[in-house]
């Protein structure tokens, strides 16, 4: 089974969120499970500088607005396909957005460039490689199905979306339609027209054969308006082609007896060296309270102005706090704030071996989002025996078992979760982790469970195989 995975990002070459670890991690999971998969990538500078060459395997002399070439690579253990087009992706800093922190104005015509080529791999294969199923990743892969159309090829691959966060459309505007290439006739409220603009997202929803997100809970969260924005009558008409596969985790790049960032350890007791190092560096003193962590986007839609609300509920029990993330301004500053009580900590940016070091030395990770297609941190929570406090939704839901009376009389309890997604629910949860804190035998056992939950992705591989074989032979010529 030979799979095109097309994504706008990819770890551990380019990531700005979790999409690009699940598009790093895809190939290796999927590899025991008799797939194949190639990842096609967009040729920004990082990516062209990590790596190694293996030649050009198709031109472009025409990929919107100058000439590309489609370069066959290996990097980080994953067989890459990297279009090179200067005039759209060699460009510093983010890959989404300009210097003013706005998207760049061509971003319909950089992507739909890595769609093009993703439909040409189709049409022509690569050095005698031809996919069976492309697999596309959000809205910038949205386009694929249109240009497939388009190309009128007899083989067609068998095509998949993967909705990691419906919150961004990729729109354009009506007068870019002949720009992008995109057919008039599918300009439709059936086809990809959204409120009188193009919707890369929406051409995807509705020109796959198959749809997934990342986890069951958000599937059918996308098919309420609350959480649909604006497609969730999409959703709802594709109910029966729509599945939820939960994001994994790579376990030895997140592994708590051989992580080079920390004191490794096996058991809950050997947090507490790297307890007292993560204090240390966070400036905290010894506390009675759990010692809680924050690894997230500083937004509301992580609803950590939620956790600003309810954080006196923490100090006042004898807890304390350690962030790191950046985000809206206010927020950032909001937490600079409180971290002058002396019981929170705070870094703005993002430092990869720090969020291990705070998994390892947290006692307890705050997920307060709003919504959460799947989310990582509490995995990776988990996998640390960091004890998750989440709301209820999205793949937070599907991956934390609440410590409520039943779960908590079965020993069976890995977190905490809460509902409705407001501060006074929040506060009740945070009262309620300090209570289990003090509880020594219960606190033990929700660690000890934490850690044995499965994170990983060899059931979730499974399933993308399975969904794979599902949809390769729709389209057989």
């Amino acid at each position: 089974m030979k799979v095109l995975s097309v994504a706008s990002e990819c770890a551990p070459l380019v990531k700005t969120g979790g999409l690009a670890d699940v598009v790093g991690a895809l190939p290796g999971a999927l590899a025991p499970e008799g797939v194949e998969m190639r990842v096609l990538l967009p040729g920004y500078p990082q990516v062209l500088n990590a790596i190694a060459r293996d030649g050009i395997a198709l031109e472009e002399w025409n990929l919107f607005g100058g000439h590309a070439n489609l370069i066959a690579a290996t990097a980080a253990g994953i067989e890459l396909l990297v279009v090179e087009a200067p005039h759209l992706y060699d460009r510093a800093g983010n890959i989404y957005l300009g210097p003013d922190g706005q998207d760049w104005p061509d971003n319909p015509e950089r992507f739909a460039g890595l769609c093009w080529m993703a439909a040409r791999i189709a049409a022509e294969g690569v050095n005698g490689w031809v996919p069976d199923v492309i697999h596309c990743h959000d809205w910038q892969a949205g386009l694929v199905p249109e240009y497939l159309r388009a190309s009128g090829g007899r083989r067609r691959p068998g095509t998949v979306l993967t909705v990691h966060n419906m919150a961004f459309h990729g729109l354009a505007p009506y007068a870019r339609l002949g720009s992008l290439r995109l057919d008039p006739e599918r300009f439709t409220p059936e086809g990809f027209e959204f409120y009188g603009q193009i919707s890369a997202l929406k051409a995807g929803l509705v020109g796959v054969d198959r749809l997934s997100t990342v986890s069951p809970t958000y599937a059918t969260e996308l098919m309420r308006p609350e959480f649909g924005m604006g497609l969730d009558g999409v959703m709802r008409a594709r109910r029966s082609e729509l599945c939820g596969i939960l994001n994994g985790i790579d376990e030895e790049v997140w592994n708590p007896a051989t992580d080079p960032a920390i004191t490794p350890y096996t058991e809950t007791g050997g947090k507490e060296a790297n307890r007292a190092a993560l204090r240390q560096e966070f400036g905290l003193p010894e506390a009675r309270g759990p010692l809680c962590v924050v690894v997230s986007r500083l937004t509301e839609q992580k609803g950590l102005d939620l956790l600003i609300e309810a954080l006196p509920a923490l100090l006042e029990r004898g807890g304390q706090l350690a962030v790191l993330g950046s985000g809206e301004g206010w927020m950032e500053q909001a937490f600079r704030d409180a971290a002058r009580g002396g019981q929170v900590g705070v870094r703005i940016g993002y430092d990869e071996a720090l969020s291990h070091r705070m998994m390892a030395g947290g006692d307890a990770i705050l997920v307060p989002s709003r919504f959460e297609p799947c989310g990582l941190t509490q995995l990776y929570g988990l996998r640390y025996g960091t004890i998750p406090v989440v709301a209820l939704t999205g793949g937070l839901a599907d991956t934390v078992i609440n410590a409520s009376p039943a779960a908590l009389a079965a020993g069976v309890a890995t977190g905490l979760q809460f509902h409705p997604v407001t501060a006074d629910a929040l506060r009740g949860a945070i009262v309620q982790l300090c209570d289990l804190y003090a509880d020594r035998d219960i606190w033990t056992r929700m660690q000890a469970n934490a850690m044995a939950q499965p994170v990983g992705w060899n059931r979730s591989a499974k399933a993308y195989a399975r969904l794979y074989r599902d949809v390769a032979p729709l389209n057989e010529a």
